[in-house]
């Protein structure tokens, strides 16, 4: 039973794990892949630890995994989090069809000027009137 348990949470890791690769390669902009890299990957990086903390059966070896997987479930958002708004401030484009910029209306501190020589993201259709 324990061995099933740990085939399956090898699996599932792996599983998240070539999701993750495969949503990064195709993906159509850097936003859209940082998601895929953050919750998929960390997802089945946390499942195959588990698995081999299981496959172990050590105290130690197991508070070890345990402190990884909280220290990756931790860090990880807050990093793509942090990459993704660099790289919208940056300059960074959205995908021609994504429908909703939330970052845009947050505050005149959005402002930058863009390619075409207008105000960035920050302006709203209550700006332009």
């Amino acid at each position: 039973m324990r061995d099933t348990i740990i085939a399956i949470l090898l699996g599932g890791g792996t599983f998240f794990s070539v999701v993750a690769a495969i949503g990064i390669v195709r993906f159509p902009d850097l936003y859209m892949r940082l998601s895929a890299a953050t919750k998929a990957s960390t997802l089945g990086a946390s499942l195959m630890l588990a698995g081999a903390g299981l496959f172990f059966d050590d105290a130690a070896v197991t508070g070890k995994i345990t402190a990884i997987i909280i220290f990756i479930v931790l860090t990880a958002p807050v990093a793509a989090h942090m990459l993704g708004r660099a790289a919208y401030f940056s300059g960074v484009p959205l995908w021609e069809k994504s429908v909703r910029d939330d970052l845009a209306s947050s505050g005149e501190w959005c402002n930058r000027d863009d390619d075409r020589g207008t105000t960035g993201p920050a302006e709203s259709e209550a700006d332009k009137k």
